[in-house]
């Protein structure tokens, strides 16, 4: 279980982490979480990677990406009042739809069983992006949880975001949606680099004949490089979770999965900021710091 304080530690640790007065913020990282099908437990994956790394004192906004089947607030037992469709409405800012998950996880939610939000044109997915020009909270790790499979939406935010991590089980389906992923995106978004992690292995020599098998294709017919995250291990602990509509990482810190969520934070935690992709992330990158600290 957490220390009784351990929101107190973990505010104290955000606070120090702050940027010297009058200076501005560095951008945040922004990390697209997509796959390319949809049961693999990306959502999962986001929410207790948000979750680790707020632990950490690292200001995580996670962003449900997921346009038409958005669920981080079900899996964290959430109730939101606003969510991306009212922010396209105009009903309302950003900053409304804001949900505070553990550890001080900020949330913001999309809609569930509207045909429209599955249906947005690239500019109204761009437009999604650019509403963070409202949002004056400043932010150390953007976490974006992408729908699955190879629509526009799922495209335009992976691009956008410096680093995408991609969820893969080892299911033949499961690796074959994920090279045609990794092809749309090399092909016509102009990525370059993806990082793979496997997900609900029985162990690290399964996870990394999947990858190595995924890698060989990619190598051959692919101009992009692909770089193995590590693993996330078959766990009842997590199962349970679930069920509570609590994270793991929260409910049960000791559980096999747990550890390596806290062991992808900290791998993600080393990464460097990278330069921008394309027009969108910059926005991303300078629309997210405090207003007039814009370079």
């Amino acid at each position: 279980m957490l220390p009784s304080n351990y929101h107190d530690q973990a505010a104290g640790l955000r606070r120090s982490d702050a940027a010297p007065e009058g200076l501005p913020r560095p951008p945040p990282k922004v990390i697209a979480i997509t796959s390319g099908k949809g049961g693999v437990g990306k959502t999962t994956v986001t929410v207790n990677l948000g979750i680790a790394l707020a632990q950490s004192g690292k200001r995580t906004l996670l962003l449900d990406g997921d346009m038409s089947l958005a669920n981080v607030d079900v899996l964290l037992g959430l109730t939101p009042s606003y969510n991306l469709s009212h922010v396209l409405e105009g009903r309302c800012t950003l900053e409304d739809t804001l949900l505070e998950g553990p550890a001080g996880l900020m949330v913001i939610p999309a809609s569930s069983g509207k045909k429209r939000m599955a249906e947005l044109s690239s500019s109204e997915n761009a437009g999604i992006v650019h509403a963070f020009s409202d949002f004056k909270r400043p932010v150390d790790v953007l976490l974006v949880d992408t729908g699955a499979g190879i629509a526009d939406s799922v495209l335009t935010l992976s691009a956008a975001s410096q680093e995408i991590i991609l969820v893969v089980t080892n299911d033949p389906a499961s690796i074959t949606d994920a090279y045609a992923l990794i092809k749309v995106l090399s092909r016509e978004h102009g990525v370059n680099r993806v990082q793979v992690l496997a997900n609900q292995v029985a162990n690290l020599g399964e996870a990394r004949e999947m990858y190595a098998g995924l890698e060989r294709v990619a190598e051959k017919f692919l101009n992009v490089t692909l770089g193995f995250l590590g693993a996330i291990p078959y766990d009842e602990w997590l199962k349970g979770a679930i069920r509570k509509q609590r994270a793991v990482v929260d409910l049960y810190p000791s559980a096999p999965s747990s550890l390596a969520f806290q062991a992808l934070a900290k791998r993600t935690e080393a990464w460097q900021p990278g330069l921008p992709r394309g027009h969108v992330e910059f926005f991303v990158e300078r629309l997210l710091q405090p207003q007039g600290m814009a370079a």
